[in-house]
């Protein structure tokens, strides 16, 4: 049976000691103590347990650890700096632009993700990639107005370099 020693979350190369099938949800959560990503449907579906490798939102529940050694993570945990808020998650705030909050940080990186890549999406385009996202309180047009506002905020790239 393979086992990962050593992850590269946030920043930070960390120690790990996980069975090279295991989620990397469950070693974020479970060993790591970082349980801002939920578990949700565990099939990949709902992005509650959505993360960045490499600057790409995935689900991290369907993602195998031994996927990611070597490959820089970012969780919910590692997107302020200096104990800021990211510019989305305040957009979040200011929109309420959550219920329950479940889905949350799974919508936030989703949403991170594509500020990366496009710093001004349309209305259009922030719709169809936060299509795999599911919130049950149905806060839909608030999340879109929160992706919309952290657009015109200077400072929403998540850099996934090595420090």
């Amino acid at each position: 049976m393979e086992r990962i020693s050593e992850i590269y979350v946030n920043g930070t190369r960390l120690k790990v000691d996980a069975d090279a099938e295991r989620s990397l949800l469950s070693v974020l959560r479970d060993d790591l103590d970082l349980t801002g990503s939920k578990y949700g449907c565990g099939e990949g579906q709902c992005g509650a347990c959505t993360v960045l490798i490499d600057g790409q939102a995935v689900r991290s529940c369907i993602t195998k650890i031994r996927g990611v050694v070597g490959k820089k993570i970012i969780t919910i945990e590692g997107i302020e700096k200096n104990g800021r808020l990211h510019p989305l998650q305040e957009a979040f705030l200011e929109a309420d632009a959550m219920q329950c909050g479940y889905c949350t940080p799974g919508m936030i990186m989703s949403g991170v993700a594509l500020l990366s890549k496009n710093p001004n999406p349309t209305e259009a385009e922030i719709i169809r990639s936060m299509e795999g996202n599911v919130c049950r309180c149905g806060t839909y047009p608030r999340i879109v107005s929160a992706i919309r506002k952290a657009s015109q905020s200077k400072g929403v790239v998540v850099s996934t370099k090595t420090e």
